[in-house]
C-alpha cells in the first residue's frame, strides 16, 4: 500500500477553487497577483470562491447587500460570548463553540438544500466578524459595538474593535490581508472541512471543524508567535544573537518556511509592503525595521524565506488587534475557503474514507483474565 508522511503530495481530490502551481497562488483561476495589484476587495473574492467568477458591479451590490444584511448576531449569541470571555478560555476555542452555536439557534440548520446552505454560507461569512470583535471587546471588559451595513467586512470590523472609523490606509491593509488569506488549497482545515462535509454534514459542522483544526499550533496562530517573537527581540535588543541562540537549541523560527511553497510565498510580499506603508515615521517603524532584521538573518544563516504569517503580525499590530485573537482573524477571511470547498465537496460527494497501513502486532492469542 502506497503511503506517505502526513499525506505530503498526495492528491485526494480535484477543485476549481483554488491552486498552488510551481509556488504560485491563484483563486479560480486568477494569480494572487492580479487580484492584489487591482485591489480586489475581500467581498469580490468571496463572490469569486464561492461562484468561481468574479461578479459584475450589479452580482457584487447584491451579494453585498446580502452579507451586510446578515451583519448583526442575536442577544443570545452575545450573551454566550460574554460567559466564554469571563473564563478565560483560548480565543479559538470560543469561536469554535460560537460557530456551533450559531448553528443550534438556526432552526433551518439540518436544512441541506442548496438553497439553504447557500444563506447559512451569508449568515456564517457575515457574523464571523462580528462575533470576533463582540468577544475582543468583552474580555476587555468593554461593551460590543454593533456593526453598520454601510461599511465593508474590513472596515465595519475595524470600526467594531475599536469604536471609531478607520483611516483608508487601515482599511487597506486588513482587506489585502483578507484577500490573501482567503483560501490556500487543500491546507489541514480546509481538508477537514471537506472531509466532515463528504458524510453531508450541515455547514455549521462543517466549519466548527475547520476551526477546531486551525486551532492546532502546527497550523493556525504563527503569526500570534511571530509577535510574541518580534516582543522578546525588541526587550533583548539584539536579533541577531537572539536568533542564534533559538537556532542553536533547534527551535523553530516562526513565520519561516512552508510545506508547499519552495522559493518564496507569493502573499508574502504584500503583506511585507503593507507594513512598511503602515509603520513608516511612526513609532511602530520599530516593529518592521526588526521583522527585516530577522528577515535578513534568516535568509543569510539558514536559506529560509518569509510566510504569509510573518509580516502579517506586523500588520495586525499595527491595526491595534491583540496578538491573542490574530488566529480568529486568520479564521474570519479563510471561512470564505471552508465555505467554498464544503460547497463543491457536497455538489459533487464521494465519501472521503482513505485507508490506513497497520504496522502493529499480529496473530496474537487471546489470553483469559485470571492468566495474564
Amino acid at each position: 500500500m502506497m503511503e506517505s508522511e502526513g499525506m505530503k503530495d498526495l492528491i485526494a481530490c480535484q477543485t476549481r477553487i483554488s491552486a498552488i502551481v510551481d509556488d504560485q497562488l491563484s483563486y479560480a483561476g486568477y494569480n494572487i497577483s492580479e487580484l492584489m495589484d487591482n485591489e480586489a476587495s475581500f467581498e469580490e473574492v468571496i463572490y469569486l470562491l464561492w461562484n468561481l467568477h468574479l461578479p459584475n458591479q450589479k452580482e457584487l451590490a447584491d451579494f453585498t447587500a446580502e452579507l451586510r444584511a446578515n451583519y448583526g448576531i442575536s442577544d443570545a449569541i452575545e450573551q454566550c460570548l460574554l460567559i466564554q470571555s469571563r473564563r478565560h478560555l483560548h480565543p479559538m476555542s470560543v469561536l469554535r463553540s460560537t460557530v456551533s452555536l450559531l448553528g443550534v439557534y438556526n432552526v433551518h440548520a439540518e436544512d441541506t438544500s442548496e438553497e439553504a446552505v447557500y444563506e447559512q454560507s451569508i449568515q456564517l461569512m457575515a457574523k464571523m466578524p462580528t462575533i470576533i470583535a463582540a468577544f475582543a471587546r468583552l474580555r476587555s471588559g468593554q461593551t460590543p459595538i454593533a456593526p453598520r451595513e454601510d461599511l465593508s467586512i474590513a472596515a465595519n470590523f475595524l470600526y467594531m474593535l475599536k469604536g471609531e472609523e478607520p483611516t483608508p490606509l487601515q482599511v487597506k491593509a486588513l482587506n489585502r490581508a483578507l484577500v490573501l488569506h482567503a483560501d490556500h488549497e487543500l491546507n489541514a482545515s480546509t481538508f477537514a472541512a471537506r472531509v466532515c462535509a463528504s458524510t453531508l454534514a450541515d455547514i455549521y459542522s462543517c466549519v466548527t471543524t475547520a476551526i477546531g483544526t486551525l486551532k492546532g499550533p502546527l497550523h493556525g496562530g504563527a503569526n500570534e508567535r511571530v509577535f510574541d517573537m518580534l516582543t522578546d527581540i525588541r526587550e533583548m535588543g539584539d536579533s541577531e544573537a537572539y536568533l542564534q541562540e533559538k537556532l542553536a537549541c533547534k527551535e523553530k523560527i516562526m513565520g519561516f518556511g512552508h510545506r508547499v511553497y519552495k522559493k518564496q510565498d507569493p502573499r508574502e510580499k504584500y503583506l511585507r509592503d503593507m507594513a512598511e506603508e503602515l509603520t513608516k515615521g511612526t513609532e511602530d517603524e520599530v516593529w518592521f525595521d526588526l521583522s527585516r532584521e530577522v528577515e535578513d538573518y534568516m535568509k543569510n544563516a539558514k536559506g529560509l524565506i518569509p510566510n504569509v504569517d510573518f509580516y502579517s503580525a506586523t500588520v495586525y499590530h499595527v491595526l491595534g488587534i491583540d496578538s491573542s485573537i490574530y488566529t480568529l482573524i486568520f479564521a474570519m477571511s479563510r471561512v470564505s475557503g471552508w465555505i467554498a470547498h464544503i460547497q463543491e465537496q457536497q455538489r459533487h460527494n464521494k465519501l472521503i474514507r482513505p485507508r490506513s497501513d497497520y504496522v502493529g502486532l499480529v496473530d496474537l492469542t487471546y489470553i483469559p483474565m485470571e492468566a495474564r
